[in-house]
């Protein structure tokens, strides 16, 4: 087990190369389950039932947040095109919002232009781009937790349903024989490989949501939209593990390529929802599920480079976070790799106080 001060400099690295709106919120989400596991939504989020009201300063993923996130927008943050990428944001702008109300508004007008504005795939599916109807698996992790987490913020049953409606829409459109997800369907840019970080992406969405549904005051109503995320998560940790064949311990970035390299950013957040669901929902997610986690995170441990130097606490080989298809391994640090290796250590902290 690798020390808390090393996964420390993971975050930190993290942080100094985020730069793009979804890995905001992906560093924010690390900062909270790392810094703050009490406050995130895998422990108690709602406080007699309600978002808590913080001290922003006191927390760092808020604290980190404050910058990043527009308050004089119909989106939190500029998402390049993408609509769904700036909602990473939303429960932080949320959780800010509790005591200065022009981030909760901004995270309100974010909520109603995915739900109101933004091109839905035939199926009804919320798009991914603004532009055009198209489906991405990242999606899953933006908007549906951020959805669910507003439909508590605001009492919105409706909304809560809607959050978990949305992620079985995707997989209806996104599933492939193996039991995983293609990464990109539409009309611009396609992908229809088995990516694993989309796969990870739309597998620890889906698990917040859960996580969501089941702490909220909302439990007892949500029982089946629970029950149908908890069998989407399990059809792609199935599906992932009858992939997991390379010689290097990770996951390739494309899971059924051999030629690919395994990399750290799939296996870790892949890993993280294996450790989380447990917890959620141990009669599914037993031993066989925990085990090959725990393997998973030995694996990438041994991946972080834990020399004094300018790279300590770097995670590599990880997939080049802007060109999935980069045959090139990835070890300057990605974003979204340093965070996922993050998160998989605090699920890990976490399912051992279980």
């Amino acid at each position: 087990m690798v020390s808390a001060e090393l996964i420390n400099a993971v975050l930190q690295q993290a942080i100094r190369v985020a730069t793009h709106s979804w890995e905001y919120g992906t560093v924010a989400e690390a900062l909270l389950e790392w810094n703050d596991p009490q406050l995130s939504i895998w422990n108690n989020p709602f406080p007699g039932g309600e978002v808590p009201t913080l001290n922003v300063d006191e927390v760092s993923a808020l604290s980190y947040s404050v910058p990043h996130i527009r308050t004089n927008n119909i989106t939190l943050v500029d998402g390049d095109g993408a609509a769904g990428d700036p909602a990473a944001e939303g429960i932080p702008a949320l959780m800010i919002g509790k005591t200065n109300s022009s981030f909760w508004d901004a995270a309100i007008r974010q909520k109603d232009h995915l739900i109101y504005d933004v091109p839905r795939w035939p199926n009804g599916a919320i798009s991914h781009r603004e532009r055009v109807a198209e489906l991405w698996a990242d999606f899953v992790y933006m908007v549906p937790p951020f959805l669910a987490y507003t439909g508590v913020a605001t009492s919105n049953l409706t909304l809560l349903k809607e959050a978990a409606n949305q992620a079985k829409l995707y997989r209806d459109v996104l599933i492939q024989p193996a039991g995983v997800w293609m990464h990109i369907t539409g009309p611009e840019v396609q992908d229809y490989e088995l990516w694993s970080t989309g796969n990870g992406w739309a597998a620890a969405g889906m698990a917040r949501v859960l996580a969501t549904l089941k702490k909220s005051p909302y439990a007892r109503k949500t029982k089946v939209e629970q029950k149908s995320l908890t069998g989407l998560i399990k059809e792609i940790l199935d599906g992932v593990i009858k992939l997991d064949t390379d010689g290097s311990g990770l996951l390739r970035n494309y899971l059924n390529q051999t030629s690919w390299f395994g990399e750290i950013s799939g296996t870790s957040i892949l890993a993280a929802t294996a450790l989380r669901v447990a917890v959620l929902e141990p009669e599914t997610f037993g031993k066989n599920y925990t085990s090959w986690a725990v393997t998973k995170m030995q694996v990438v441990d041994g991946h972080i480079n834990a020399t004094k130097s300018d790279d300590y606490g770097i995670v590599s080989p990880a997939v080049n976070p802007l060109n999935w298809w980069d045959t090139n391994p990835y070890t300057t640090g990605s974003p979204e790799g340093q965070s996922f290796v993050v998160l998989l250590h605090a699920a890990y902290r976490d399912w051992k106080k279980k």
